[in-house]
């Protein structure tokens, strides 16, 4: 990441950092600039970029924005391999898939070989079994074992991925990386990674745009530790903090900043 970049990151806590680059386009255009700067830093460091997408709308408007020309001459394509954090149990040409919601937002445009793109197999019929196969891939693919960048958005119900309040994807086995969650408040499953796979990123960015958001940002970062009920609370340690990027109206009732 540039120094300019550097000079506007805002410390938090231990565990997490703040960033308000300024209204929606300007955050997202951030966002951009970090994801291509984390790219051309991993893939000088190690001749690779693993980066692990997630779903929504701010997503879309970013991979939308990486895709211009602008951006795309900017990364070595060839040397990114793309993951998903988290998958809806749908097939990968429906509307509700975050792996069709990204290539079609730019993704599928860009010069990626088709051999370095890993869509989570969220529908398959044995979720359980898929999701250590996935595990197995990164474990193959991963540089130390660790992601260069895992982006990540925040619910309504402030879950992050697919790890929802008071489900048991929120309390799993160490050492697991890929889980099969299953979601009573949606009567549904989804595949995720775990907060350890998460956790063990070289950077963890949050996305965070709008003023409808910012009651649920202040709520997460200003309650008590509680993240049974605030899942997205467990996001970020002190060797990997997480870094939230939020535009203005996000972050309006932080009173701090």
């Amino acid at each position: 990441m540039t120094q300019k970049m550097e000079k506007k990151i805002i410390f938090f806590d231990d565990r997490r950092d703040i960033i308000i680059p300024g209204n929606a386009t300007e955050t997202i255009a951030y966002c951009a600039e970090q994801f291509v700067n984390v790219a051309e830093e991993s893939i000088k460091h190690h001749e690779c970029f693993n980066v692990a997408l997630s779903g929504g709308s701010t997503p879309k408007a970013i991979f939308q924005l990486l895709a211009t020309p602008e951006y795309r001459k900017r990364v070595d394509w060839s040397k990114v391999n793309l993951f998903w954090s988290d998958e809806r149990c749908v097939p990968p040409e429906d509307s509700e898939s975050n792996y069709h919601m990204a290539m079609t937002a730019g993704f599928a445009t860009l010069p990626i070989p088709k051999k370095n793109i890993f869509r989570m197999p969220a529908d398959s019929e044995n979720q359980e079994e898929a999701a250590h196969r996935y595990e197995n891939i990164l474990l193959e693919h991963l540089h130390e074992k660790s992601f260069d960048l895992v982006t990540l958005g925040m619910g309504e119900d402030r879950h992050t991925a697919s790890l929802f309040p008071k489900t048991h994807g929120l309390h799993v086995d160490t050492g697991r990386l890929v889980i099969a969650n299953y979601i009573p408040q949606k009567e549904t499953w989804r595949m995720s990674f775990t907060f350890e796979c998460i956790n063990s990123s070289r950077h963890i960015a949050i996305y965070v745009i709008g003023k409808n958001k910012a009651p649920m940002v202040s709520k997460v970062l200003t309650s008590p530790y509680d993240p049974d009920n605030l899942p997205i609370q467990q996001i970020g340690t002190r060797t990997h903090k997480a870094l939230w990027i939020l535009d203005a109206e996000a972050a309006s009732l932080l009173k701090t900043y």
